[in-house]
């Protein structure tokens, strides 16, 4: 390469490098327009992985020494950590001293076949709850060595839907009640579970995907029937669930502000699980009443999976019950 070309080359990256950086800017503006159109709200999906990507091009700036393309990547970066602090770094309540517990959650994917990944999986997790959705006919018949530790279950129907036939299921260590939970939209199970810190009702749900869609407002309304559902419960409850769309997103923010519900923190990613959890999106969702404080929230071990598994501990709050 001669000398001529290396500053056409620089002038090139440069430009590249402030071009790229367009990009996440937008996903963040989108984020934090909290505008409800769908194509916006798609784009509000992706700030975690327009956060790994404006950093690489503020790396890349750096490198080239480049004022111009680092100002724009800079700036594009300040953006997105804004418009992704609702759903990282949300409020985990104030703990209290009485015992909590331990709850995993798991998208196990319709056409899974590694059981020996899913029982892993749950049993290095060692949760007090667990909740599966998506189980398809290709895992089912192993779950009685998967849950070997969880005697007290309520399991739905096998339905048709989605990616294929599959059953969603509550275990405990502990005894539980079926909880009716009648969705004419989705589907959904739930179960008031006895914790060592009292009653605490559990709800596994899955919501369509954001695109392409089953009908363009599929995932408004089952989030509305969800809500009506949530007004029936009293007392402390959670419910984990394939939402399909981040914490801060359209249906993140129906959840937390029509339902009074708190996300547990979206950092690392659950999906898609063939990339680095640093780099993917939490659309696999925890959310709790704040009646209960979050004290930890982790990504367990691969299940065979597209979806990572989250696992929660939660204790009753030390600011008594919810309003």
């Amino acid at each position: 390469m001669t000398l001529s070309t290396r500053p056409r080359l620089r002038w090139f990256l440069t430009t590249a490098v402030a071009l790229l950086s367009v990009g996440p800017f937008v996903i963040a503006l989108a984020a934090l327009s909290g505008h409800g159109h769908r194509w916006v709200d798609i784009l509000a999906q992706f700030v975690g992985p327009a956060l790994v990507a404006v950093v690489l091009l503020l790396a890349a700036a750096l490198v080239l020494r480049s004022r111009v393309a680092g100002t724009v990547a800079g700036l594009s970066l300040a953006f997105v950590i804004v418009a992704g602090t609702p759903q990282w770094f949300p409020a985990k309540g104030w703990a209290g001293e009485e015992p909590g517990f331990t709850l995993y959650f798991a998208n196990l994917f319709v056409g899974n076949d590694d059981v020996e990944a899913i029982a892993r999986s749950v049993r290095e997790a060692d949760a007090d709850i667990v909740v599966l959705i998506e189980i398809g006919d290709r895992s089912r018949p192993g779950l009685d060595r998967v849950l070997a530790a969880y005697p007290h279950r309520v399991t739905t129907p096998r339905f048709a839907g989605g990616a294929g036939p599959s059953t969603m299921l509550i275990a405990s260590k502990w005894p539980l009640t079926q909880r009716p939970i009648e969705l004419m939209h989705m589907f959904g199970v739930a179960a008031e579970v006895e914790t060592p810190t009292g009653p605490v009702t559990v709800a596994g749900i899955h919501l369509t995907r954001p695109w392409p869609y089953q009908y363009q407002w599929a995932q408004i309304i089952q989030t509305q029937e969800l809500l009506e559902w949530r007004g029936t419960i009293q007392g402390p409850l959670v419910v984990a669930g394939d939402f399909n769309s981040v914490s801060s997103a359209r249906i993140g923010r129906m959840v937390r502000a029509e339902g009074g519900l708190v996300a547990a923190p979206a950092w690392p990613g659950t999906w898609p699980s063939f990339l680095p959890s640093w780099a993917g999106i939490t659309i696999d969702q925890v959310y709790r009443t704040p009646d209960l404080a979050l004290t930890d929230r982790r990504i367990a071990g691969d299940t065979g999976s597209d979806h990572r598994p989250v696992v929660v501990s939660l204790v009753r709050s030390a600011d008594g019950p919810a309003a």
